[in-house]
């Protein structure tokens, strides 16, 4: 039997166990993209041929400015390109395992992670409903929900608060019911 009752029905993490009888909370919030990176780069080539080649073309036949300008667009296209694929891996991982709540924001190159005690966690919207939602406890915060629409961010906030009761380590009217 799970630690959530079955009337709950999570949208956005899950529950898992191990063989050790060990339990987890997970939520994995990922950028919504259409291209992984890699396939940017094939993109991104296959347009430089194409624009080389009739740049090539038109140089032969006589108008040598085609050329550079075709360089200097396809330039500005792999920088524009270059900013989508460094964050189209961004994401959010949340994990609830045994005592410990673990959240980690990459973006880009950059790592934050955060540790929590679950008992001393409080679960509450940033500024008004609909903003990010925020995880504090001991001193620190941090903010989550990027990657989930804003009128989802409660369902989000209420499977954390839901997932930190069940775990059976809150104490009881820590877990703040403001969204």
């Amino acid at each position: 039997m799970g630690l959530v009752p079955s009337s709950f029905a999570f949208r956005f993490g899950h529950e898992s166990s191990g063989a050790a009888g060990e339990w987890a909370f997970e939520w994995k919030l990922k950028r919504n993209c259409s291209l992984a990176p890699r396939q940017l780069l094939g993109f991104y080539s296959v347009l430089c041929g194409i624009s080389l080649a009739v740049a090539a073309f038109w140089w032969w036949q006589g108008a040598r400015m085609v050329m550079p300008f075709a360089a200097i667009e396809l330039l500005a296209v792999g920088v524009a390109m270059l900013v989508y694929a460094r964050h189209a891996t961004d994401s959010e991982s949340i994990a609830l395992r045994d005592n410990r709540l673990t959240v980690e924001h990459a973006s880009g190159s950059r790592l934050e992670r955060v540790e929590f005690q679950p008992q001393w966690v409080t679960v509450e919207p940033a500024v008004c409903d609909g903003s990010l939602v925020e995880l504090s406890g001991q001193g620190r915060k941090m903010a989550v929900g990027r990657y989930v629409r804003p009128e989802l961010r409660r369902q989000l906030a209420d499977e954390l608060r839901m997932a930190l009761r069940r775990s059976g380590r809150t104490t009881p009217g820590r877990a703040v019911n403001r969204i």
